[in-house]
């Protein structure tokens, strides 16, 4: 989802750029391409200076020396100033465009982000190169450079391999093993310096994400897309074999690993201190024999309003893997009528029905922690500890007073 996840430009500039820049492309490719003329993969390092730049990139460039040829095809660009962004953006909609320019101005754009370039130049015939070239310029043309992107199984990684799949001659085989790895530790192994956006994907993500990937969908990521090309080979008709990677090459100098600074104030320990903060006050409500409402009324309504976006991309977006989510059973959105029940005193009676109802649902998840079908975040046993607990005192001060 969330995000290779995206190459941030302007858009307005990138429209006039493209159009520019495929006026060149669309006539070269009537002519052909020279035999010097080389296709390969680029691959730029993950870097965490967005949240977008942790997953890496992958483009295609097309060098043709003779005719002084030199694009990178890009299928990582998208509009944030289009109508509803945000909004198409939860709800899976997001498109995304094939955008072509300059090789130089490419890399060195990822060069002052502080990402390693490296090329895996393709060991194509003549006739495989034509081919491609002749499919990215046609994907390239205005009527046709627009897709849907999908994070897992639709994106700028992904389509530099189906492109590369679809055109050689015969099949591309993957010799490369891996351990196998589920989506959800792939892309946390992503974001383990970014812990807020690892607690952000473990929330947003459901059951899903923590099935096995097969080596062909790790592909999705670009560095495992690099692993996979490094060692495949093409199975040509007749029966022989030729490695798929003829050179790598790093082209932007090999960057040392800078050392990055993890935030002191991890959502485990705010959720932790959190839990600490409600249980004190709690305390003083017990001890004054008070009830402070407007806490309770505070936190359920915080809860529903984040279970109100959880019930929304389970329910209503089309992103893949957030479909079953079991956080829906400590977060959703009927904390938001909890919240008002809580405020209204003739409601009492509904209210003690709800905390009862939330307080045995969150006991029995507490207690079956460790068996349930999705991996929950560490830093989530705080919060629904604090739902938990509000909700069970609120079951005892109802009982207290009945009596």
């Amino acid at each position: 989802m969330f995000n290779c996840f995206h190459l941030r430009i302007e858009m307005k500039k990138l429209l006039v750029l493209c159009f520019l820049l495929l006026l060149f492309p669309t006539i070269q490719a009537q002519t052909g391409l020279s035999k010097e003329a080389e296709i390969s993969i680029l691959t730029s390092t993950p870097s965490d200076e967005a949240v977008f730049t942790v997953y890496g990139h992958t483009a295609i460039r097309i060098n043709d020396p003779v005719a002084g040829f030199d694009w990178v095809y890009n299928y990582g660009i998208f509009d944030f100033s289009a109508p509803n962004f945000i909004y198409r953006f939860t709800k899976g909609e997001t498109d995304y465009i094939l955008g072509v320019y300059p090789f130089k101005g490419y890399t060195a754009e990822y060069e002052l982000r502080g990402s390693s370039v490296i090329e895996q130049v393709l060991n194509l015939t003549q006739e495989e190169k034509q081919r491609i070239w002749k499919a990215l310029t046609e994907n390239a043309r205005p009527e046709n450079r627009v897709y849907r992107y999908n994070f897992f199984f639709d994106n700028c990684s992904t389509r530099p391999v189906a492109i590369v799949e679809a055109y050689v001659d015969g099949e591309v085989e993957y010799t490369h093993s891996t351990t196998p790895k589920t989506f959800r530790e792939m892309i946390n192994y992503c974001t383990r310096n970014q812990p807020w956006q690892t607690f952000g994907c473990d929330l947003a993500l459901g059951s899903p994400t923590d099935r096995i990937a097969t080596p062909h969908e790790e592909m999705f990521l670009p560095e495992y897309l690099m692993e996979a090309f490094e060692y495949a080979e093409i199975l040509s008709p007749d029966g022989s074999k030729r490695p798929l990677v003829s050179r790598t090459t790093v082209l932007t100098g090999d960057i040392p690993e800078q050392e990055v600074e993890i935030p002191f104030f991890t959502p485990l320990l705010c959720g932790w201190l959190l839990f600490l903060l409600i249980l004190g006050v709690t305390w003083i409500e017990w001890k004054k024999k008070r009830y402070f409402r407007w806490l309770d009324f505070g936190i359920f309504i915080i809860a529903g309003l984040a279970g109100s976006v959880l019930f929304f991309l389970a329910f209503v977006s089309v992103h893949p893997c957030t479909w079953p989510n079991w956080s829906l059973i400590w977060l959703h959105p009927l904390h938001l009528l909890g919240g008002m029940l809580f405020v209204v005193k003739k409601w009492r009676k509904a209210a003690y029905y709800y905390h009862f109802i939330n307080f045995a649902a969150l006991s029995l998840m507490l207690l079956g922690w460790y068996f349930i079908p999705q991996h929950m975040n560490a830093a989530f046993i705080p919060l629904v500890g604090i739902l938990w607990l509000r909700s069970g005192t609120g079951v005892c001060r109802y009982k207290l007073r009945a009596e």
